[in-house]
C-alpha cells in the first residue's frame, strides 16, 4: 500500500526535472564532459576515463543533473566511437560536433572544458545537426577490413620498390641475370635465390641475393594477406549489402568506400542529395551580386569521391548507356571533365538507396531472436 505513492512521486520528480544537453570533448584516455542547460548555462564539467565503467559513470553523472536526451560529441568516428555506441544504446541522441574554428579559439582560448561546453552549445544553437554514425554494423566491419587491406597494399608496394632499388646497385652478374623481367617474374626469381644463397653473406653479392630473397618472400606474404582480406571484404558486403556489387563498376573496394561513408545508419543522411554532398559530388552555390554560378564541392569524404570517380571511369569504358551519354553531352559542347562531374552525381543518386539493408537481409535481422 505504501509503495504506490512513492512510485507516483518518483515519476513526478522525473517529469519536473530540467532538460540538459551533454557536451563531450573526447581524447584517447579521458573524456571531458560538460552539462549545459537548454538556455546555454553551464551547470558542471568533469573528466571520465575511456572505459566501460567510465562511460557508465559519465551518463549517470549527467542524468543526476537533469534529463539527458541529446549529446554533442567530438570525433564520434575515432576517440568518441566507444562513448557514442554506449550513449546510443542508452537512448541518448548523439550529434556529431566539429571542433571550434580558429577564430573562436583565438577569442575564447583552448581547454578541454571549453571544448566540451562548446560541443553542448553547438547542439543547443543548432550549429551541429549531423547525426553520428552508429559504428556497430557492416560499415564498421568493412572499415576495419579495408584499413588492414590498404596497409598491406602500401607495404607491398614499398617492398617492391625496395627490391628494385637493391637490384639497381647489385653485382653486375646478378643484375644482368634479372634484367628485362616483368615485376611478377622478377619477384618469383628473387624468391628462388633463398635456398642456395641464404647462408652465403660473406660478400656484397651474397648479401644482395639474401636481401632480394627476403624482400621477395615478404611480397608473397603480403600478397596472400591482401587476397585473404579482399575475400573477407567481399563476404561481408555480400552478406549485408549484396545489391552494391551487382552494379556495373562497383567492386569490393568502391563498395567499401561508399558504405563506410554512409555508415551503419544511412537514414541519418535524409536524402540522396545529402549523400552526394557528403561525397563531395554536389555543386556548391557561389553567387554574388549579378553573378550567378556554381562551383565544385571541395569538401566531403575524398575517399568516397574517388570511388565515384573510379566507377564512372569503368562505366565510360564498359557501360554502353554511359558511353552514349558521354557522346551526347560532347555534341552539346560539354567538356569530358564536366561530363564526369555530372556522372559522379548520377552515380551517387543511384548508389544511395543501395546502401540501405536489402529487404531479405533486413527481414532476417528482424526475425532473429
Amino acid at each position: 500500500m505504501t509503495s504506490m505513492p512513492q512510485a507516483v512521486a518518483t515519476d513526478q520528480s522525473d517529469t519536473c526535472a530540467e532538460e540538459v544537453v551533454l557536451g563531450v570533448d573526447t581524447h584517447k584516455d579521458t573524456h571531458v564532459a560538460a552539462v549545459v542547460t537548454v538556455l546555454g548555462g553551464v551547470i558542471e564539467c568533469k573528466a571520465f576515463p575511456t572505459t566501460t565503467a567510465g562511460y557508465r559513470s559519465l551518463l549517470a553523472w549527467a542524468r543526476g543533473l537533469g534529463l539527458v536526451h541529446r549529446a554533442g560529441v567530438e570525433c564520434t568516428g575515432s576517440y568518441g566511437a566507444g562513448l557514442t555506441r554506449y550513449l546510443l544504446g542508452e537512448g541518448v541522441e548523439v550529434v556529431e560536433v566539429n571542433q571550434p574554428d580558429k577564430a573562436t579559439r583565438r577569442r575564447r582560448g583552448k581547454t578541454d572544458t571549453i571544448d566540451a561546453q562548446a560541443a553542448a552549445q553547438a547542439v543547443i544553437s543548432g550549429r551541429a545537426t549531423a547525426t553520428a554514425k552508429t559504428c556497430d554494423g557492416p560499415a564498421e566491419m568493412t572499415r576495419m577490413l579495408k584499413l588492414a587491406k590498404d596497409s598491406a597494399v602500401k607495404s607491398r608496394t614499398q617492398a617492391i620498390n625496395q627490391l628494385k632499388a637493391v637490384l639497381v646497385s647489385a653485382d653486375a652478374g646478378l643484375r644482368d641475370s634479372l634484367a628485362g623481367l616483368s615485376t611478377p617474374i622478377l619477384i618469383r626469381r628473387c624468391a628462388e635465390l633463398a635456398p642456395a644463397d641464404r647462408d652465403h653473406c660473406a660478400d656484397t653479392a651474397g648479401v644482395a641475393r639474401y636481401t632480394l630473397a627476403l624482400l621477395a618472400e615478404r611480397i608473397h606474404r603480403l600478397a596472400e594477406e591482401i587476397r585473404e582480406l579482399n575475400h573477407r571484404l567481399t563476404t561481408v558486403i555480400n552478406a549485408h549489402r549484396p545489391q552494391l556489387l551487382q552494379r556495373v563498376g562497383i567492386g569490393p573496394d568502391n563498395a567499401a568506400a561508399l558504405l563506410i561513408t554512409a555508415g551503419d545508419n544511412p537514414d541519418r543522411l535524409g536524402s540522396e542529395a545529402s549523400f552526394a554532398a557528403l561525397c563531395g559530388a554536389s555543386p556548391v552555390e557561389a553567387s554574388s551580386g549579378n553573378t550567378q554560378r556554381m562551383r565544385l564541392n571541395y569538401g566531403g569524404d575524398r575517399q568516397a569521391n574517388a570511388a565515384l570517380y573510379r566507377i564512372v571511369l569503368t562505366r565510360l569504358r564498359w557501360h554502353a548507356p554511359t558511353r552514349t551519354y558521354l557522346e551526347r553531352r560532347l555534341t552539346e559542347g560539354r567538356t569530358r571533365r564536366e561530363i564526369i562531374r555530372c556522372l559522379k552525381r548520377y552515380v551517387a543518386r543511384e548508389v544511395y538507396p543501395l546502401l540501405r539493408p536489402a529487404p531479405a537481409v533486413e527481414h532476417a535481422a528482424q526475425a532473429a531472436p
